[in-house]
């Protein structure tokens, strides 16, 4: 009996031996697993980080040195940014902080190389969906630095692949508050971009007073009339702000999710609108779409009498680029509309073109109004709107005739005219931008006013 259960015991106590080798074993094999993987990972690390450093030093290889030279002579150099090519343009600059993508796709700003104030662009990527045309327009951009690394989950390509695949080139690595301060101080001047290290003043120069931006109006318009649908259903609008939640799956579908909108009600319903195309952002047609209004935009150069003979209930007149006064022809068409008792309403180039078409003035301005930070105040009100602006001309009020029409708005800042009412008839115009993008939605008020003014409402 005592033999058979020492015998039981022994057995037991060499399957506890057995048992704890094999305990031992699964513990150094463990430890040995994390200890490789510990050693794995720094060696991937350090490995990462010597590839890191290559592709810097092999990016600050590639990139060649860029110059800006001004047209009084100042140089500065940085490096080279988006299309590898040489241009001439009117340098001008712009404070918004963010919304560099819609600077970009403004065609207000063909015929100039844009600075912006801000030091850091492109830290979240082009997002094509906030497109303002079907492409960039400045000639070059000018920036302090360039994120080539953005952080967006709707991001569709950096700023750099963008500027290179529609052939813009530009500068970074230079200081654009010293840039900004020459501008502010001599006023916007003409300039080169260039990657050309053996450049001679000499010739530069007298190159650089030649320019002008000509007639760049004909360059953006569209080539023939499209419609805009109206929105007939509040919830196509998109909610009053962005969703809390990604829908991954959704987006990789192609679902996107509609731009927030401040609409409440579809007081366009049943209203259509003329929009003559000056080198218009698509947030006009979509302003006036989704309080239900249809919208048809006709090119620059269509005669009044065609957009008079399709019985619009209103006409809006666009944005644009370039100086008022080379808008001759388009000019002549818009006193023929001024003609009618149609109602009218007019922004930016469209406010500036009614002017000169009414019999008032324009004069080019020290260095315009660029950015989404600009007080206007409504003198009818006396309340004040903080604006999106991009302008470099202005009404001359001193030469208005207040039979024709009467200041409505003017800027804070500087006592600049920001927009008109036309005395006697239906014709209400702005400088400023009430469609923003970029830019605070203060004055959106505006289209609710306009639709009004349709439906003959004071």
């Amino acid at each position: 009996m005592h033999d058979k259960t020492f015998e039981l015991l022994n057995r037991q106590n060499m399957r506890m031996q057995r048992f704890a080798k094999q305990i031992r074993e699964i513990r150094m094999f463990s430890e040995l697993r994390e200890l490789q993987s510990s050693v794995a990972i720094r060696g991937y690390r350090k490995l990462l980080r010597e590839i890191q450093t290559s592709q810097k030093a092999a990016e600050c290889e590639e990139r060649m040195k860029a110059f800006l030279i001004l047209e009084d002579g100042t140089v500065f150099e940085g490096t080279h940014i988006g299309a590898d090519k040489e241009i001439i343009s009117e340098i001008v600059f712009n404070t918004s902080m963010a919304g560099y993508l819609e600077v970009l796709t403004d065609p207000s700003y063909a015929g100039q190389a844009v600075c912006m104030t801000y030091p850091l662009i492109g830290n979240y990527g082009i997002c094509k969906d906030d497109c303002e045309s079907e492409r960039p327009w400045p000639d070059g951009f000018i920036v302090r630095e360039l994120s080539r690394i953005p952080s967006n989950f709707r991001c569709d390509c950096t700023i750099q692949e963008y500027l290179e695949e529609n052939g813009v080139p530009g500068i970074a690595g230079i200081d654009t508050r010293a840039l900004t301060k020459i501008l502010r101080e001599k006023g916007t001047m003409n300039g080169m971009i260039t990657t050309n290290e053996a450049f001679d003043l000499n010739e530069v120069l007298p190159k650089l007073k030649e320019y002008t931006t000509g007639k760049v109006v004909e360059k953006v318009t569209c080539k023939e009339k499209y419609v805009v649908k109206p929105t007939t259903d509040l919830a196509q609008n998109g909610p009053l702000s962005g969703a809390a939640r990604f829908d991954k799956e959704a987006y990789e579908k192609g679902v996107r999710e509609p731009k927030p909108a401040l609409v409440t009600e579809l007081s366009g319903q049943g209203l259509k609108v003329a929009l003559l195309d000056l080198g218009a952002k698509r947030n006009i047609a979509r302003s006036l779409a989704e309080r239900g209004c249809e919208v048809t935009v006709y090119p620059a150069g269509t005669p009044a009498q065609e957009i008079i003979d399709s019985n619009p209930d209103g006409i809006m007149l666009s944005n644009g680029p370039g100086d008022p006064k080379e808008c001759t022809g388009v000019i002549a068409e818009i006193k023929k509309l001024y003609d009618t008792e149609i109602p009218i309403f007019a922004i930016c180039l469209g406010h500036q073109l009614m002017a000169l078409a009414t019999g008032a003035d324009t004069h080019k301005m020290k260095y315009g109004h660029r950015g989404g930070n600009h007080p206007v105040k409504d003198l009818m009100t006396g309340r004040v709107y903080i604006s999106s602006q991009n302008h470099g001309y202005v009404v001359d009020t001193d030469k208005l005739d207040p039979s024709v029409a009467v200041p409505a708005f003017i800027n804070v800042n500087d006592g600049t005219n920001e927009g008109l009412s036309y005395t006697g008839k239906n014709i209400f115009t702005v400088q400023f931008h009430p469609e923003a993008c970029p830019g605070p939605q203060d004055s959106g008020y505006l289209f609710d006013r306009f639709i009004h003014m349709m439906r003959g409402e004071n």
